[in-house]
C-alpha cells in the first residue's frame, strides 16, 4: 500500500498523471475490509442463534465459521467483550437522527427510540437472549453500558438542556432530574414491565404528561356532567 501512495496516478480520460489522493490513515484495530467485518458479526449472530452461549464462543470459533484467521478478529477487536458490543450494537435497530438543535421534538426522536428497541427485543429471542447472558458478565454489561448506553444518556441530556435553554422547560430544575423524569417511565415499560404496552403514542404521552404536571386540575378546568338540580350527595 506504501508503493501505491508513492505512484502518481493516471487519469485514462486526461493523459495526465496527477498525484493520488491522500486520504486519512485507518485507525490502528479497525476494519480494513467491510466485508470481513460483516461475515464476523453474521458468524456470532449465526452461532447465537444455532444455541451458543456467550461462554461457549471462542475466538477461534469464530474465525472458523466467518471463514478468516483469528488475527482478522483480532485486528478490529480486542477479545470476545468488544466484539459482542457491536454485535448487539449491529442486531439492535439503528441509533436515531436527531437535529442537534431542537429540544423537545429531539426528546421526543430519542423516547421513540427507545420504544422501538424496547419492541425489537421483545419481539427477538436472541436479543433477549443476548442481554440476558450479557449481565452474567461484569466486563461485558461494563462494556455496553460505557460505549452504547452511555452516549445515549448524552444524547438525552443534551436535548432537555436544549429544551431548557429554548424555553420550552423550566431553567430553574436539576436537569439531570428532568431527564430522569422524561427517560423513566419509558425504561420501566421497555425494562422492567415486559407485559407493559407500547403504544405508537408513548413518548408524546409522557412528555405532555410531564408537561403539564400531576397535580389535580382546578375545578373551573374540570368538565363535569353534574345535573346543576340535582341535590348535593
Amino acid at each position: 500500500m506504501r508503493q501505491a501512495a508513492q505512484n502518481p496516478a493516471q487519469d485514462p480520460a486526461e493523459g495526465t498523471v496527477r498525484p493520488p489522493l491522500q486520504g486519512p490513515e485507518p485507525r490502528r484495530g479497525r476494519p480494513r475490509s467491510a466485508a470481513a467485518e460483516r461475515a464476523i458479526l453474521d458468524a456470532v449472530v449465526r452461532l447465537l442463534e444455532a444455541g451458543e452461549t456467550l461462554d461457549g464462543l471462542s475466538i477461534e470459533r469464530i474465525a472458523r465459521s466467518a471463514g478468516v484467521g483469528k488475527a482478522t478478529i483480532y485486528r478490529r477487536w480486542s477479545g470476545k467483550e468488544e466484539l459482542f458490543v457491536d454485535v448487539l450494537r449491529d442486531i439492535e435497530p439503528a441509533e436515531p437522527t436527531v437535529s442537534g438543535n431542537a429540544g423537545l421534538d429531539d426528546l421526543r426522536v430519542l423516547l421513540e427510540s427507545m420504544r422501538t428497541r424496547g419492541l425489537a427485543q421483545r419481539s427477538s429471542a436472541l436479543l433477549h437472549n443476548v442481554f440476558v447472558q450479557m449481565k452474567k458478565h461484569p466486563r461485558l454489561w461494563t462494556e455496553y453500558q460505557n460505549t452504547v448506553i452511555a452516549p445515549r444518556r448524552v444524547a438525552m441530556l443534551a436535548a432537555v438542556q436544549r429544551a431548557v435553554d429554548a424555553g420550552e422547560l423550566r431553567d430553574d430544575l436539576d436537569v439531570e432530574l428532568m431527564d430522569d423524569l422524561f427517560l423513566g417511565p419509558m425504561l420501566v415499560r421497555t425494562v422492567h414491565r415486559p407485559d407493559a404496552t407500547l403504544p405508537e403514542d408513548l413518548a408524546d404521552r409522557i412528555i405532555r404528561t410531564l408537561l403539564q404536571g400531576l397535580a389535580p386540575r382546578a375545578p373551573e378546568q374540570q368538565v363535569t356532567a353534574v345535573d346543576p338540580t340535582a341535590a348535593p350527595v
